[in-house]
């Protein structure tokens, strides 16, 4: 793949498949062009002389060299053209044609010959099935929407191309302009981590929008965002957030992990911001794009209404902001400038009276508190304001200020002159409260993945070959499931384990018992048996007399429960104080866009009904492994909640990172679960273990 530079900033355009054919693909895709682009368009139709009033060409060949052929022709005629245009050495190839992978394995067959032809020729394709490209920048609309964008500093990447033609008709009348749209189709070469970068290196792109309903290559996507998050906002809507495939998942990590949990854990540590509807995808694009970091996440509100004034504040308790107190310098200020009847504390009531110079007065008092990180400034109608007036007010301050702001305007009609006014201004409206507390998180929420450090994984010292033999004597009795009897497997990795054996005879366990102590726990040892514990496969606390029984006892319960299973034996080890520590788990299930996902939460018999967990894509760093710790619910239970002494964080955190890596070094293990990893203040050991294996990738 070569440069993207001439798909958004192409000289001459080719339309293969031009047409005068009202309602026709090409001929959308031709007016759209002639319409707008300041470049030369060219026209191919062998079955035309003209289209608009171009002269038509029989083929790409005859043409005068172009940067970009769009390719609006039949599916079969579709991998010819592409191939033409990679011998006369055009750069860029858009397919607009459907007809590929989406349409059953002939198609997929036609979109594999057009990816080694891409190949070959090193094209950029994008498509095939796409709706096209737009750059404002050149007036380049080579699409068959209906509508053409205006200016502006977003650049917006959508799978969906029916999705682009309605959020263009929207934004149209909200002011929100676009610098590039690319409908991604079906992402057979270029895809959206391609885009990621180019628009990361685009001084002309602010921030960086998109739809998708699935990442293709999940850690090329991951690396590219998180080069480019450090100095462009990346918001993406995800669509598709179920739980298929979860429930044939071996282990608790694959029952809790589902379809969606490595896309919101790889998205967060890729700095990008993941919202949830259109509205917000849209609200972010705005603020970003308008408005400046804050330096603090505390909020100021100022309203001439006490009821709204109340939601905003209530919204502002629903984020991770937090309502600014403000300095008894401010308090003053306010104090003599405002009416008796005035709320000068947080949120500032000016009152329903208040003209606007009121609103003036008290949003610069605010917006000069050292303790104002950011600003809310809430208007109902009355008859003393004018909306346009205001307007003028707010930007002034802001312009002033150079503080975070975001102006709600709790009117009709009327509010639309004021709101074009702020918009040109960057400064964004909204009718609801909660949408502009929202989107003023968004700024917080971008400004701590601006202040991050790298995350670097830690490459601990381990014992791989010893790993290596674990699996390998797995593989060769035919074993894709792994209990206790791989704990050696968690010692080759540095990660701490109880003294134990697995033993296939009473006599031996009674030998073992009596080196570990007057009582020992005893698991039955079956890679058949998933969940020990459900069928009185697990005793805790066994006295040394009773062991020889209690051998037996295990195994007859396993026998009984499932007469074909395999039993290995008895795992007889050593007995730690549980209630001295905090129970965890630690696992790994590996998704199919992102790889290796790494699973932390509080652990024992109830983790898949609790699912008290976090999620982090391999490889987990230490800042990450750390802030994975706080995600739980039951983080205080680490830090010692209700008189608990506080546990190792940093061997929790360790196990973590070495488990990450040992997932990373082994593409083999399919899943894996560490439960529980018993915590206390002295360190972290992993007391049982589950792994499912499959053929190496």
């Amino acid at each position: 793949m070569g440069s993207l530079a001439t798909l958004f900033a192409p000289e001459r355009v080719a339309v293969v498949g031009a047409s005068d054919e009202e309602g026709s693909v090409g001929h959308a895709v031709t007016r759209n062009l002639l319409e707008h682009f300041a470049g030369s368009v060219v026209a191919v139709n062998p079955n035309q002389e003209a289209v608009l009033g171009l002269s038509c060409y029989d083929s790409l060949s005859e043409a005068d060299a172009v940067d970009v052929a769009v390719v609006a022709v039949p599916p079969a005629v579709a991998v010819d053209v592409v191939r033409e245009a990679g011998e006369v050495g055009v750069e860029n190839v858009v397919v607009i044609t459907a007809g590929f992978s989406e349409a059953g394995s002939e198609g997929a067959a036609r979109e594999r010959d057009l990816v080694a032809i891409a190949e070959e020729y090193d094209l950029n394709l994008v498509g095939p099935n796409s709706l096209g490209v737009m750059s404002t920048g050149v007036g380049l609309n080579a699409t068959f929407a209906p509508t053409h964008p205006t200016s502006g500093s977003v650049s917006f990447m959508s799978q969906s191309g029916a999705f682009v033609t309605a959020v263009l008709d929207w934004a149209a009348d909200r002011s929100l302009g676009f610098k590039d749209v690319v409908s991604l189709g079906n992402k057979a070469v270029l895809d959206e981590g391609d885009f990621v970068r180019e628009w990361g290196d685009d001084p002309d792109t602010d921030v960086i929008l998109g739809y998708l309903e699935d990442v293709a290559d999940g850690r090329a996507f991951l690396e590219a965002a998180g080069e480019v998050t450090r100095e462009t906002p990346v918001v993406l809507v995800k669509s598709g957030r179920t739980d298929a495939g979860a429930s044939a998942a071996a282990s608790h990590t694959g029952a809790i992990a589902g379809s969606d949990r490595a896309y919101e854990a790889g998205f967060r540590q890729a700095g990008v911001l993941r919202v949830e509807t259109v509205q917000e995808l849209f609200d972010a694009a705005a603020i970003l794009a308008g408005q400046p970091l804050p330096d603090a996440e505390a909020v100021a509100i100022v309203t001439n209404a006490g009821g709204p004034g109340v939601l905003t504040t209530d919204a502002v308790g629903d984020t991770d902001l937090e309502l600014a107190s403000f300095a008894d310098a401010t308090l003053d200020r306010l104090d003599a400038e405002l009416p008796e009847g005035a709320n000068v504390y947080n949120p500032v009531d000016i009152i329903g009276d208040a003209p606007v110079e009121r609103f003036e007065t008290a949003t610069d008092i605010v917006l000069g508190d050292p303790n104002v990180g950011m600003a809310v400034v809430l208007a109902c109608p009355t008859a003393t304001l004018s909306f346009s007036d205001l307007a003028d007010a707010v930007v002034r301050q802001q312009e002033t200020h150079g503080t975070p702001l975001a102006a709600v305007l709790m009117g009709g009609r009327s509010t639309q002159s004021a709101a074009d006014r702020l918009a040109a201004a960057g400064v964004p409206t909204y009718f609801d409260p909660s949408r502009a507390v929202r989107s003023l998180e968004t700024l917080a929420e971008y400004a701590r993945v601006r202040e991050r450090p790298p995350a670097e994984p830690t490459a601990f010292e381990v014992d791989r070959e010893r790993a290596r033999a674990v699996l390998d004597r797995a593989r060769d009795r035919g074993a894709d499931r792994l209990g206790v009897e791989a704990m050696d497997l968690l010692e080759a990795y540095g990660i701490p384990t109880p003294d134990g054996e697995v033993v296939d005879d009473p006599a031996a366990a009674e030998r073992v018992a009596e080196r570990l102590g007057d009582e020992v726990v005893m698991k039955v040892v079956s890679p058949d048996i998933l969940h020990k514990s459900d069928i009185g496969g697990v005793e805790v606390g066994v006295p040394s007399g009773e062991v020889r029984q209690t051998f037996e006892t295990l195994v007859a319960r396993a026998r009984r429960y499932q007469p074909d299973a395999r039993v290995l034996g008895v795992q007889v080890q050593e007995l730690l104080d549980t209630d001295a520590g905090t129970e965890t788990i630690v696992g790994v299930t590996r998704d199919p866009q992102f790889g290796p996902l790494v699973m932390f939460g509080l652990g024992g018999i109830f983790v898949e009904v609790l699912e008290d967990t976090t999620f982090r894509v391999a490889p987990v760093g230490e800042r990450d492994a750390r802030a994975m710790l706080e995600e739980i619910d039951a983080a205080p239970l680490l830090h010692g909640a209700r008189g608990r002494e506080p546990v190792d964080t940093d061997a929790l955190a360790e196990v973590i990172g070495r488990i990450s890596q040992l997932a990373t070094d082994f593409p083999a293990i399919a899943e894996l679960d560490i439960n529980p990893v018993l915590a206390t203040a002295e360190g972290a050991t992993a007391v049982d273990l589950r792994l499912t294996l499959e053929e190496e990738p």
